[in-house]
């Protein structure tokens, strides 16, 4: 595992978790709204499998897979729209968060640090989940993909979240399923942890983070030592 400057002299105390993929397995639920798309429109279902690793780019990566719709079809706004309703309507039907994701947060909240989210799902689907799955407790801050001027890989959403938490950037981690995760939290100065659990969509090794962790036992650990 790579070791940084940064983790023998500072101490985290802002632990920031993409959702999608990271906290939650939201894949059942969201690639099951484009199914429930496609089944009302008699055309073929795309299996699960072939869309799962695709959860984190959301509807434009889902509505490519599943219709083979691009943003600039004339008809992509409509079906976009008509996605977020429905997997609104859904949020939390199969989604579930992962094993080990609440004694980790419980943790955090042990040894005297803030944790939250900093997502690309927007706001109001994100506050949504979180309180049907009975995160809102403990989370310090909620960043939405609408609610920075830009979302990741911008670093805006990063230090708008370390700034609700009245942090130093340099005393946060980012950690993340998605290159844009590590982008962002390293151009905000932050620690970065990529996480092997998650929708991975391209090489994890290519992606430049602190460390890479294969499962929320692993991240606990690794965060324990530097808390």
């Amino acid at each position: 595992m790579k070791i940084a400057q940064w983790e023998l002299t500072v101490p985290l105390k802002g632990i920031l978790f993409d959702l999608d993929g990271t906290l939650v397995d939201t894949a059942p639920d969201l690639c099951g709204t484009i199914q429930d798309m496609q089944s009302d429109r008699g055309v073929d279902i795309t299996p699960y499998r072939a869309m799962e690793h695709l959860a984190s780019g959301g509807a434009r990566a889902l509505l490519k897979a599943g219709f083979g719709l691009e943003m600039n079809y004339p008809e992509f706004p409509a079906m976009r729209a008509e996605f977020l309703e429905r997997y609104e309507a859904r949020i939390a039907r199969e989604s579930a968060v992962y094993s080990g994701i609440i004694p980790l947060l419980n943790e955090v909240k042990a040894r005297g640090a803030q944790w939250g989210i900093v997502t690309n799902k927007p706001y109001y689907l994100a506050e949504k989940l979180v309180h049907e799955l009975g995160l809102t407790h403990g989370c310090s801050v909620l960043i939405g993909g609408d609610t920075a001027e830009k979302p990741k890989p911008s670093p805006l959403p990063c230090f708008m979240a370390a700034g609700e938490m009245r942090l130093p950037t340099e005393q946060c981690v980012m950690i993340g399923d998605d290159e844009r995760d590590v982008i962002a939290g390293r151009e905000a100065g932050m620690a970065t942890v990529a996480v092997e659990y998650g929708y991975i969509a391209s090489p994890i090794d290519q992606w430049g983070a602190d460390a890479i962790v294969k499962t929320a036992h692993d991240l606990a650990k690794w965060l324990e030592i530097r808390m």
